[in-house]
């Protein structure tokens, strides 16, 4: 055989070696159903007036409208209601055209998606019949700082793709009981950090989740207020629901957050049947409402007519 048949020879065994390697060896990537992030409602003020050295300059005989624009940031539809925004900072009475300190959105605010992937948006208006203006005198300027506080319902939607159900943990084939495991978060601003599952005696599975606030906010149960000493959060199991139980630092379907963080320990009720063996997809959903407090500070001048 001629030396260059030789070689091409050669090198086609090696390639179909390979390729056959790598077939035996490597899993198929799975691909997650979320594009991610660490955001919710994203709010900001439109702008009071004309900008001055940084700051929004109105003088005291000017109207200047007072306005919030709410934006989904995350992966969650936001109902009408949904959201509540609170004006915070200045006396309302000081003020003529501001019709209510208290607005709630009155349209769908949808999430992300892939096609929109800025999320939809509402303006949130407190002066829409008539822009606001400060009733009384100034004397060179007055420079109060106007808050929003933005409080909404939310959601976080957690998918596990591979947990493995295996009775014999002596059995090393199809999955791995105890070990890190991958996992996808929808767009939120709590997420997961981590899961990793492991065993409680023999045909009992467990997972293991680490939560974080990550938003910059704060978190609490959506019938609750919130509190200056800790978060807390609900969260339930949506695949086979009556076999898990779950529970974070004692307490079942509830978490508290300390320094914004938390762990949820959820553990199959019964083991599982003799010879089980396959993997299953695992979903939970983390359910609050959230804050967070923006902030703008605007002059008012003295006129000079």
């Amino acid at each position: 055989m001629p030396k260059m048949k030789r070689v091409l020879l050669l090198g086609l065994v090696v390639f179909l070696f390979l390729v056959g390697c790598k077939g035996e060896n490597d899993t198929v990537k799975v691909e997650s159903v979320f594009d991610g992030g660490t955001q919710g409602i994203a709010a900001r003020f439109e702008p009071f007036g004309i900008e001055e050295s940084g700051v929004f300059t109105i003088f005291d005989t000017e109207n200047f409208p007072i306005e919030v624009v709410l934006r989904n940031k995350g992966e969650e539809d936001m109902a009408p209601g949904d959201v509540h925004v609170s004006l915070r900072g200045i006396n309302l009475g000081d003020f003529t055209g501001i019709a209510s300190g208290e607005i709630v959105n009155k349209e769908t605010i949808e999430k992300i998606s892939e096609f929109n992937k800025e999320g939809e948006e509402e303006v949130i208006d407190f002066t829409p019949n008539e822009d606001a203006k400060y009733k009384h005198r100034v004397t060179g300027f007055f420079q109060p700082d106007i808050f929003a506080f933005v409080d909404y319902n939310y959601k976080t939607h957690v998918i596990i793709p591979k947990v493995c159900y295996k009775e014999d943990v002596r059995d090393e084939s199809i999955c791995e009981l105890q070990e890190a495991k991958t996992f996808f978060v929808s767009g939120a601003p709590v997420t997961v950090k981590s899961v990793l599952q492991d065993i409680a005696g023999r045909g009992i599975i467990v997972l293991t989740l680490d939560v974080e606030n990550v938003g910059g906010g704060k978190v609490t149960l959506r019938n609750a207020d919130f509190d200056a000493r800790y978060e807390q959060l609900a969260y339930s199991v949506e695949t086979d629901t009556a076999d898990w139980e779950c529970r974070a630092g004692g307490r079942e379907n509830e978490a508290r957050l300390v320094g914004g963080k938390t762990t949820i320990i959820c553990k199959l009720k019964a083991p599982l049947a003799e010879d089980t063996l396959f993997t299953k997809q695992v979903e939970l959903t983390l359910t609050y409402k959230y804050r967070t407090i923006i902030q703008q500070t605007i002059k008012i001048k003295e006129s000079t007519d």
